[in-house]
This record gives C-alpha cells, structure tokens and sequence, in this order.
C-alpha cells in the first residue's frame, strides 16, 4: 500500500496544498513556502430556474411553498477554483518560531473569493502553537473523521458552529503531546452592528477538542465541545447560546478505514420546513479502501431536528455519498462523485433535495 496515498486521501482529503509548497526562500533563521491548488470542478445537480426569496412572500408559509413548487432544471455549474498559500516561519529562540500563514482562494464566480487563513502566531515544538487571525477553530479536528469525500463534505459535520469552524477573530491553540492532540480557541466578541438597528451582528465563544491515537492499533478516538453566542439570532431576538457535542471514532486496517461521528447540539440549527432554530441530533458513518493509485470512499449522515416533543421530527440531512479518485502521482489527482439526497423535495424543496455528480480534477503545487 502507498503510504502517502492513503494519508491524503484519509487523514487530509481537504488538506490546501501546504504539504505539497515549494521553498522560495530560506536562509539559517527564515523560510518562505508558496503553495496551493487548482481544481476543475463539473457539478450536476437540480436548481431553480426562477429564483425565489423570502422578501417576496408576506409568511413564511408562502414561501416554503414556493420552494416546494419551484420549477427547476439539472444544470452543469462550473465551481472550479484555485487556492493559494503562503507558509512563513521564522527561528526566534531554541525550538521556537515565529509564524505566519496566508490563503486565498479564488472561484469561477469572483463574487464568492475569499480569504480562507490569515493569521500568525508563535510555535514551540515541545508545547504547541498559539495563533491569532482567521484560522481554524477546534471541532475540524474531530469532523475531519468522517469528512474524507474527494469532493461531498461531511453532512452532520459541516454544520458545526462558526466558532468552532474557520473563522477571524479567533485566538487558537493546538499541541501534539505523544499520542494526543488537543486544541482550543476562542472567538472575541467583535464589532460589528447592524446600521438600522445598532444590533451587533456577530458571533462570539468557544470551542475545544481531543484527538487520541491508541498505540499502534489503528484505532482513534475524540471528543469536542462548542459554544457560542449569536448577538442576532435567526428569530431576531439578542444573546441566544448555542451548543454542540461530538464525538468520534474511527479505525484503519491494511488498506481499509473505517470513521464514525455522532453530535447533539442545542440551537445550533435551523429547520428546513419551519425555518426554526432548532436543537439537532446527528450521526455519520464513513469508508475508505486504497487499491493501488485508486481511493475508494463513502459517508452516509443523517440529522433531524430535536425540538418537536410529540415525538415527531423533521430531517435535517438525508444524503449517502460515493467517489473514486485516482493519483496519477502526489500532485495531480482527478475523482468522479455522486451523492443521493433523501431529504423529502415535498417538505424541503426540489433544490434542496436534489441530488449531486461531480467531475473533478485537481493539481497540487
């Protein structure tokens, strides 16, 4: 089995390109690495034809309607990108560096650019890393689990709290102790506001995780923990705290990995039917089998809303997802994709219950 093949397809499917960048510049202090990707991107799925927005409708109601009624057609949407880092460390004591990190990306459509890290910080290699900027949260760690798909993402795991995503603001650590991992961060209450209003609009709180690897049995084990503040929830009321809960497992045998990840959270959701915020309950199962150059991979996740005490519930997410990727060698790499949605098109609308084929390929610098 290749070794590397494996570790990127398995324990870094989203990983930027970083561990692919080229040096540009190093001396006995200081190096300078650029790296990133580029990567077509096919996607066939149902959407709307004629746009519906809410502003449109007097209730709510009216426009779940509309969704639900919403004429579509399957269409292939070009959502290529390219990603671009640079990766700056600096000696500035024994077995400490000073650091800096920069990562923009860039879509077929410009409007939805953005810069995905921009932070520094200072790293000790015997007690860890401390950052500040826009960088990751904590929770990434443990969703990276199940969250393995050349392309689908995790469905259970992508809803995880802005705090304990990536995000700006945020004061992160992470430390690699044997075989644990720990990190936490925390979002400062920032200063946006509402120009109506005068309502601050921004999130706030924090987040934190533990990774285990035992031994050398290919079993791993975490834990993880969000809260948050929304300073303008959904329903426009003020200083409402949302939390969530993971935990994980996963093991790896031969050419074979097998992931698992369950979360509760508490006002961390918004139902697809009512447009509530909502308490939510999840789990995701995922799969991977290396054969040669070739990675094989599955994730099935499920979320429904926890709110309703008769009993009764609405799904949240519905989807099993299947790709094939093919290393032609540690750079270029192209995967096929499908994901079967069963969210209910009568509940939710045909958009957001439509299922996805993507064709990709992707160059690593």
């Amino acid at each position: 089995m290749n070794k590397n093949l494996i570790a990127l397809a398995v324990a870094a499917a989203t990983f930027s390109g970083a561990a692919s960048a080229a040096t540009v510049y190093s001396d006995d202090t200081s190096s300078l690495a650029i790296g990133g990707r580029v990567e077509a991107r096919a996607l066939l799925s149902e959407n709307g034809k004629t746009q519906v927005s809410q502003d449109d409708y007097k209730t709510y109601n009216e426009y779940h309607q509309a969704l639900v009624n919403q004429k579509t057609s399957n269409d292939v949407t070009d959502i290529s990108r390219v990603r671009v880092n640079i990766d700056a460390k600096t000696q500035i004591a024994d077995g400490v560096q000073g650091i800096g990190y920069f990562e923009r990306e860039f879509k077929s459509d410009n409007a939805n650019d953005e810069n995905r890290y921009m932070y520094a910080g200072v790293n000790s290699d015997k007690y860890g890393q401390i950052v500040y900027g826009k960088a990751d949260g904590s929770l990434g760690m443990i969703t990276d689990f199940t969250d393995i798909m050349a392309y689908a993402g995790s469905v259970v795991g992508g809803s995880k709290l802005a705090v304990s995503d990536r995000t700006s603001n945020n004061l992160a650590y992470s430390g690699t102790f044997n075989n644990l991992t720990f990190k936490a961060n925390y979002v400062f209450d920032g200063a946006a506001y509402n120009d109506t209003t005068g309502q601050k609009t921004n999130q706030n709180g924090f987040s934190t995780a533990a990774k285990y690897t035992v031994g050398d049995t290919g079993l791993a084990l975490g834990v993880g923990y969000a809260q948050q503040k929304d300073q303008t929830a959904a329903n426009n009321s003020v200083n409402q705290t949302s939390k969530q809960t993971f935990a994980v497992a996963s093991y790896t045998v031969g050419d074979l990995y097998f992931g698992g990840l369950y979360k509760y959270g508490h006002r961390d959701a918004t139902n697809l039917v009512t447009n509530d915020l909502t308490d939510s309950q999840g789990y995701e199962f995922a799969a991977a089998y290396t054969m040669g150059k070739a990675v094989f991979t599955t994730t099935y996740g499920f979320m429904k809303d926890e709110r309703n005490t008769s009993g009764a519930y609405d799904e949240l997410a519905n989807a099993v997802s299947v790709d094939g990727t093919y290393y032609f060698n540690s750079n270029f790499r192209t995967y096929a994709s499908y994901t079967y949605n069963m969210l209910d098109k009568n509940k939710v609308g045909k958009v957001a219950a439509s299922d996805e084929v993507v064709l990709g390929a992707r160059y690593d610098f």
